[in-house]
């Protein structure tokens, strides 16, 4: 009976530290984007806002170029497994492009990567080392770190969609499968988990298996698109009302 309590016990303490671990950065980022995202928009002048975005945006990414040349030097580095080619990953090595010239078209892209593919991140986490790894925090900054720049894009600098947008992205999604696809047959690697599913619990298990899951993903991912926009699609239409009705 005692050795039964104790595994209950043992078992209750290991999903508490597990949530606590999941919960934490999440709120941790939800009050800092907040913060940062006021605080820019009463206090910061329109260059101040561009170079604030512009230093986090390098804070993501030297995050992830710091965290691989640590590995490197650790020794156990392994190229068909560990470069920085996962969506999210790759994203963040190139994000400062984005933050220093703001071109629209790359906001469009990057918005249904970013929202898409980091919900399924910061849902269920990916993380072979937690708290406090050198691992554990490269993969909170970059999924979290990327969804504040792309709210700070999209609340202090006003970047809103279109709903061609939708199909600009899906579109370059498309250009950067067919070159995973390319990098995986050459390394005999699984980047963006084209030839197999991730080892912890992901929506994929949902889709069946190879090659079925990735039949799937290609189907709903316009659909998962077009819900990511629909609150921008609400949000203007209710202002384009609003301007009619004020504009009478």
């Amino acid at each position: 009976m005692d050795y039964l309590i104790y595994n209950v016990i043992f078992l209750f303490k290991r999903v508490a530290i597990g949530s606590f671990e999941h919960i934490l950065p999440i709120l941790f980022s939800v009050i800092f984007c907040i913060l940062f995202i006021k605080y820019s928009r009463q206090k910061l002048s329109k260059k101040q806002q561009q170079k604030a975005l512009h230093v986090f945006g390098w804070l993501v990414s030297f995050t992830v170029l710091a965290f691989h040349l640590y590995s490197i030097g650790m020794g156990n580095y392994n190229i068909t497994t560990d470069l920085p080619l996962y969506l999210c990953s790759l994203i963040a090595l190139l994000v400062p492009i984005f933050t220093h010239y703001r071109k629209f078209w790359m906001f469009e892209i990057l918005t249904f990567w970013i929202i898409a593919g980091t919900t399924q991140g910061v849902l269920t986490p990916d993380i072979h080392e937690g708290f406090p790894t050198f691992d554990y925090f490269r993969y909170w900054v970059v999924h979290l770190g990327l969804l504040i720049i792309i709210f700070y894009a999209i609340f202090v600098f006003k970047m809103k969609p279109t709903f061609k947008s939708i199909f600009k992205s899906f579109f370059a999604l498309q250009f950067y499968v067919i070159f995973m696809v390319i990098i995986n047959f050459t390394l005999n690697a699984n980047y963006f988990y084209l030839n197999e599913k991730p080892q912890s619990a992901s929506v994929l298990d949902y889709f069946g298996e190879w090659p079925f899951y990735i039949i799937v993903v290609q189907i709903i991912i316009i659909p998962y698109f077009l819900l990511i926009y629909f609150p921008f699609y609400i949000i203007e239409k209710r202002r384009k009302r609003n301007y009619q009705l004020f504009s009478k």
